[in-house]
């Protein structure tokens, strides 16, 4: 049974849903306002755009990976910490960092991996311990340190297990 408050992606895609009607926005503008907030990036890297079915999809599922999380967040002006569901820390600042449109967030699993593995020895827990104290699988704590993606609800049982907000992990990035 997981000790930490858990990320309630169900509301924010609520508070996604009700901003974009609140805007008179369909899905597709919703896509293309999140295109367009790395929009320089975007077309530096020829990367993809926000696919509009992908949005739908993840507001029909309330989970997503915490890049993809990110997206919505910076869209919304929130942080994740206001997500949280259950007894969630205190953990100080945490607002999200302010990117323009030739850069986009993203987090540093890695360095997530090395703050968590740093507390769990300093705790002395085995990965097992952590990861049944989490409710999740030892191998997704380690997959941490080479990851690019993980769910958004993992990321912040951590970051709420270590203390800190989410926004110590999360960069300006030109990926």
């Amino acid at each position: 049974m997981p000790t930490t408050p858990v990320f309630n992606g169900g509301a924010l895609v609520a508070e996604l849903d009700a901003h974009r009607a609140e805007l008179g926005l369909r899905w597709p503008a919703v896509a293309e306002e999140l295109t367009q907030q790395s929009g320089r990036l975007r077309a530096a890297l020829n990367d993809n755009a926000v696919c509009p079915g992908a949005l739908v999809r993840t507001v029909r599922r309330g989970s997503m990976s915490c890049q993809y999380a990110l997206k919505l967040l910076q869209w919304l002006g929130r942080s994740p910490e206001e997500f949280l569901f259950g007894q969630s820390r205190s953990v100080g600042d945490t607002g999200l960092p302010a990117v323009g449109t030739d850069m986009r967030l993203r987090w540093d699993l890695p360095a997530l991996y090395e703050a968590v593995n740093d507390q769990r020895r300093d705790r002395g827990l085995t990965w097992a311990s952590l990861a049944e104290q989490l409710g999740c699988t030892p191998s997704r704590l380690t997959n941490l340190r080479t990851a690019r993606l993980a769910d958004m609800d993992l990321t912040m049982r951590l970051t709420q297990w270590l203390g800190r907000p989410a926004a110590d992990f999360v960069h300006p990035a030109t990926w």
